[in-house]
């Protein structure tokens, strides 16, 4: 992981993981998208990161810090988006 990079890790699926991509990416949010039903490191971390539960999203940031599930306010909140 580059130091401006944001990884989110998720499923097709899950309502959750694609309103968090929908808001990234309506504002200008660049992040890499690793699906875990694909990718089984991907998978593996979640894991582990989850103590045993595939919770998604499971965003990491640049500043190494982890958001579980976050509502779109404090998804805001953490990437300094007002209103």
């Amino acid at each position: 992981m580059t130091n401006t990079e944001i990884i989110v890790y998720g499923t097709t699926w899950c309502w959750d993981c694609k309103r968090a991509r929908q808001f990234m990416e309506k504002h200008d949010i660049v992040y890499k998208y690793i699906d875990i039903d694909r990718d089984k490191t991907g998978e593996m971390f979640v894991l582990e990161t989850n103590n045993g539960m595939r919770s998604v999203p499971t965003i990491i940031f640049n500043d190494g810090s982890i958001l579980v599930e976050p509502s779109t306010k404090t998804l805001a909140e953490k990437l300094g988006i007002v209103g």
